[in-house]
């Protein structure tokens, strides 16, 4: 179930005594966690019946103690335990307690979550996707109880959440400067572990920035959002295709003034290059932009992006751009020439010599 579903349950007082937490996104866990101790626990006796443990440092006899003592005053008692190694292989394990060496068949956890009483929510929390299905807690949980995943928002669900963010601070947007926000967050760029508190981060800096009665417009993100080096890429390269060597030289310093390396600054260049090459050498051989777009195995908006510049480039220009770059490799693993120095020279290069 998705964690809508979950805080529904809560709400009709339909929760089962155990559940799994796992998934990429860190903000909706916690915020599920806090609705569900809203419900369910009264602060004044919320040291009591609200118990969170670390997983990789408590054994079975730990949780028993937690889970055994009714709760005091409230209507539940919830216990968390994060992180605990049984869901995990043992490659990523590391040094666990010795309760955890045993298979997941054999330890006592598995068969005491299936014999909870309702007075109970036991939660374990793992964040990432690397959960394993296959274990016999898993299932048990599963099978008594309910496993809940944390994926990213998506569609009307995060433009809604953003505008609603923006709301709380007393700003407004447009549905289409909420598009441009989430583009350029990379908050679904696979290469990058972006949550919504990254997000929340950006619109309170954002926020702050404005007075109480502006609205947040596109020219207002271009100057105040981190933007991603991959996009910083794409703008040096766009300034290449155009010739314009003092933008693209200008783009270049302010990342190296965001201590950016300047050898993963050209790794950067260099990946974007080969993509457009790719992209060109497989629609001249005959293959369709869907063909094109699963052999790359990019994300949508990169693919797009590639797709777009690359008409600003013919084959050779790109071969020849790729040879420079190689140069400026050697230059600067090679040579007592100053890294900066020896970019800027590349760029200047790929903007008259290409």
């Amino acid at each position: 179930m998705n964690y809508k579903e979950f805080i529904k349950k809560s709400k009709k007082r339909e929760l089962k005594p155990v559940y799994l937490f796992y998934g990429e996104e860190e903000y909706l866990m916690d915020y599920t966690l806090e609705v569900l101790k809203d419900i369910y626990v009264d602060k004044s006796f919320e040291p009591l019946n609200y118990v969170i443990l670390e997983g990789k440092e408590i054994d079975f006899e730990t949780i028993l103690n937690a889970c055994e003592t009714l709760p005091f005053m409230s209507e539940k008692k919830i216990v968390i335990i994060k992180e605990l190694p049984l869901f995990k292989s043992k490659k990523e394990e590391g040094t666990i307690s010795s309760d955890w060496d045993l298979p997941p068949s054999k330890n006592p956890l598995t068969k005491y979550v299936e014999k909870l009483e309702d007075y109970l929510c036991l939660l374990f929390v793992e964040k990432g996707n690397n959960v394993k299905k296959s274990n016999a807690l898993y299932k048990s949980i599963n099978k008594v109880g309910g496993v809940v995943e944390f994926t990213k928002l998506r569609g009307k669900d995060l433009d809604t959440w953003i505008e609603n963010s923006f709301k709380k601070n007393n700003k407004k947007m447009s549905k289409a400067d909420i598009n441009y926000f989430i583009q350029q967050s990379s908050y679904f760029d696979s290469n990058r572990s972006k949550t919504l508190y990254d997000l929340e981060n950006e619109i309170i800096k954002i926020s702050n920035y404005l007075s109480s009665k502006e609205e947040v417009t596109k020219e207002i993100i271009d100057l105040l959002m981190a933007k991603p080096l991959e996009m910083n890429v794409f703008n040096l390269l766009n300034s290449i295709s155009q010739k314009n060597g003092e933008n693209a030289i200008r783009l270049f310093n302010e990342m190296y003034m965001s201590n950016e390396p300047v050898l993963f600054i050209l790794h950067m260049i260099v990946r974007q290059l080969r993509n457009m090459l790719n992209y060109k050498v497989l629609r001249l051989t005959g293959y369709s932009e869907g063909d094109v777009y699963s052999k790359m195995k990019l994300s949508e908006y990169e693919y797009k992006k590639i797709s777009n510049q690359s008409r600003n480039f013919t084959i050779p220009q790109l071969e020849r751009a790729m040879l420079h770059c190689l140069d400026t490799d050697k230059i600067i693993k090679s040579t007592s020439v100053n890294d900066r120095l020896a970019l800027e020279m590349l760029l200047t290069n790929l903007c008259f010599k290409i």
